[in-house]
């Protein structure tokens, strides 16, 4: 299973998957945090770094941030397109609905080959990100989690929302689709992320092993032999 986490700085994904998955057995997780990519991230295509981070059969991975970054934050920074070393024919006005194609293409090839993708916009208003940044300012313990490009960011808060309209709307399909969760109280978000982890979960129908008549005869002599002790 592939969980994907999106939002605005402040939005909460952080604490959400900590509330709501830290319950589960760690050795079946792994979470990833794609930050700004790294220079030899940049010599690969948009998707590569998370596409070596795919969880393997069994577990369940969760992506806080992803490959959409680059059709939000390279689309209202169109300028780090150059940092990506494309060739120019790449670089055109259809450069966004063609990464959405790839988006979908991709998130199809891996659902037909058994992983579920839920992929979760924590939805949290202007305000209250606001308020959040000012808690973070005011808090020694959180202050940490503050940058100033946090309200340089800010700024550009009507073109994020149309960007993460056009890329919701683009790539939400029956096989990866999108939950817009409100995010401004975080227990209702917390709440929310779980029914849906919860829901995707149930519809693997997970069961117990069905053990062969030969693994059933190994068992009955192994118990046999420790009775025997």
């Amino acid at each position: 299973m592939l969980l994907i986490f999106q939002a605005m700085d402040g939005a909460g994904k952080d604490s959400a998957i900590k509330h709501v998955l830290r319950g589960l057995d760690p050795k079946s997780t792994q979470v990833f945090g794609f930050k700004v990519p790294s220079s030899e991230e940049l010599k690969h295509d948009f998707m590569w770094r998370c596409m070596k981070a795919l969880p393997e059969r069994g577990r369940i991975g969760i992506f806080n941030r992803s490959y959409y970054e680059d059709v939000l934050i390279t689309r209202v920074h169109p300028e780090r397109l150059a940092a990506q070393q494309l060739p120019k024919e790449c670089i055109t006005k259809q450069i966004w609905r063609h990464r959405f194609e790839d988006i979908c293409a991709i998130e199809r090839y891996l659902a037909r080959n058994g992983t579920i993708i839920r992929k979760i916009f924590l939805n949290v208003s202007k305000a209250e990100q606001r308020r959040r940044f000012l808690v973070r300012l005011r808090d020694p313990s959180k202050r940490w989690k503050f940058s100033v490009n946090d309200v340089n960011e800010r700024l550009k808060w009507k073109s994020y929302m149309a960007a993460y309209e056009a890329a919701l709307t683009a790539t939400s399909t029956a096989d990866a689709p999108w939950y817009v969760v409100p995010a401004d109280n975080k227990w209702f978000t917390r709440l929310a992320v779980a029914h849906i982890v919860i829901e995707a979960l149930e519809s693997l129908a997970l069961h117990v092993p069905v053990l062969s008549r030969r693994e059933q005869r190994a068992l009955h002599h192994a118990k046999r032999r420790l009775r025997a002790k």
